[in-house]
């Protein structure tokens, strides 16, 4: 490689939960994560990673935003290893981080392929690294193993494939996406008793979703988890109403103070997003990736 710097970049999806039950059991901690389903977004993170060969060993991590990325850093931390040089890694976010659209798996994801392409190590180890800093860094639990396909998603057992098993199928209308409040911390949920009963007794809500499954019956399921668990602020519970009221399904993604919205119709859509212009709440409008997490070609 000589002087030169070599780069390469990826791109991961950002991800919304709409129904999930956690597995956090397994000895293995690749089969651990979570079932249910959900949605890959065509916004997430993008990794540029540089290696410039010689001199000791340097890792630096910057990124769009104004702090500290201990996840993604981990991931890029263990790929590099005892190689000498000097390895650069820059993150751009298009989604807000801590509002459950799945930010950290994304940025976990999307390091893991930059860098290792830098060093040629197979994907499967790749994926495995991001896995277990996303799951061991408080990130999440099956975000990885969600957004390496796209579209709707259906986890059918838990872990990384091949020790977890994940389902994609198409999901073609346009959806929403709004925050209303401030983060919600994944651990502090993942890790209280009282909150994971309350997600297993509502389990029974999605039983009935299948890889085939209509947009509304995916929205319909998540709308019946947000209300069971009862996880969404006053706020958030008023705007969710309020949303349905305007003609969409609607519910909380998990685990943010953030909603996700599908209008009934091109009717109840511009109803919807005139009543959101209105007080105040500003959205996004998006469709599902197709692909999942991938390579890019080289920018810049």
């Amino acid at each position: 490689m000589g002087d030169a710097a070599a780069t390469a970049e990826a791109f991961a999806p950002g991800h919304v939960t709409a129904v999930f039950c956690p597995h956090a059991e397994a000895r293995d901690p690749r089969a651990r994560g979570s079932e249910g389903a959900g949605l890959v977004l065509e916004l997430g993170v993008r990794a540029r990673a540089q290696y410039r060969l010689g001199g000791p060993r340097r890792l630096r991590v910057t990124s769009d935003l104004a702090r500290p990325l201990p996840i993604s850093t981990e991931v890029a931390r263990r790929l590099l290893g005892e190689r000498s040089g000097r390895l650069d890694l820059h993150l751009t976010h298009a989604l807000p981080v801590g509002q459950g659209f799945g930010t950290s798996a994304a940025g976990a994801t999307a390091t893991a392929l930059a860098v290792g392409a830098l060093f040629r190590i197979p994907r499967g180890q790749l994926l495995a690294t991001a896995h277990l800093a996303d799951l061991f860094g408080g990130g999440g639990l099956g975000g990885v193993a969600a957004i390496l396909g796209g579209g709707y998603e259906l986890r059918r057992r838990a872990g990384l494939p091949p020790w977890g098993e994940v389902l994609h199928a198409s999901f073609r209308p346009t959806i929403l996406i709004g925050v209303v409040g401030d983060p919600i911390p994944s651990p502090s949920i993942l890790g209280s008793p009282r909150w994971l009963r309350r997600i297993e007794r509502a389990r029974a809500v999605w039983a009935d979703l299948g890889p085939r499954s209509a947009p509304e019956e995916l929205f319909a399921a998540g709308e019946r988890f947000t209300d069971r668990i009862g996880l969404a602020s006053p706020h958030l519970r008023a705007v969710l109403r309020s949303a349905r009221r305007h003609g969409a399904q609607a519910f909380q993604a998990m685990f943010g103070e953030s909603f996700v919205a599908l209008p009934r119709s091109p009717a109840h859509r511009r109803r919807l997003i005139d009543w959101l212009e209105a007080v105040g709440i500003s959205t996004v409008e998006m469709s599902t990736d197709p692909r999942g997490a991938r390579r890019r070609p080289v920018t810049g």
